[in-house]
């Protein structure tokens, strides 16, 4: 039997997100495409805008996580017993914590249409990361839920 999930949030590319990139795609495919008749009018369309499709949602989306007794940021995961202090940024402090105040040796995984970050600190000797610092909209709620659990 596995842990219940005590949080989880998905992270896409907001809807003002996608226009530019789709019109990229799509002016790429009228460069390609000049006016000729046959394949090359409809073959740069088919493959441009799918491949940017996939790439804002593949590229865009980052799932934060705590199950199972661990933390997980996209791809990244740490055991709970692991973790330090939590801190909640708005989206102006999260400008300094990204900025003079940021790490080299940290875990980020930032998406700039998130506002509110989450630093939290690693407390693994055998780990050279210092903190993790990620976005999340509920950062509150998930701030609640670590704390928890490390109590």
């Amino acid at each position: 039997m596995t842990a219940p999930t005590a949080f989880r949030e998905r992270l896409f590319v907001p809807w003002w997100g996608w226009p530019l990139p789709l019109g990229a795609a799509v002016l790429l495919a009228a460069e390609i495409h000049m006016g000729f008749p046959g394949v090359r009018s409809w073959l740069p369309y088919a493959i441009t805008v799918p491949i940017a499709l996939l790439l804002l949602v593949r590229l865009g989306s980052l799932k934060v996580e705590v199950s199972g007794g661990e933390l997980r940021v996209g791809e990244a995961h740490v055991p709970l017993e692991l973790l330090g202090e939590v801190e909640v940024f708005d989206a102006k402090g999260k400008r300094k914590a990204m900025g003079p105040h940021l790490d080299p040796m940290a875990f980020v995984a930032h998406r700039g249409w998130v506002g509110p970050m989450v630093k939290v600190e690693l407390r693994d000797p055998q780990d050279p990361t210092p903190y993790w610092l990620f976005s999340v909209r509920s950062a509150r709620r998930l701030a609640e839920v670590l704390r928890a659990a490390r109590a």
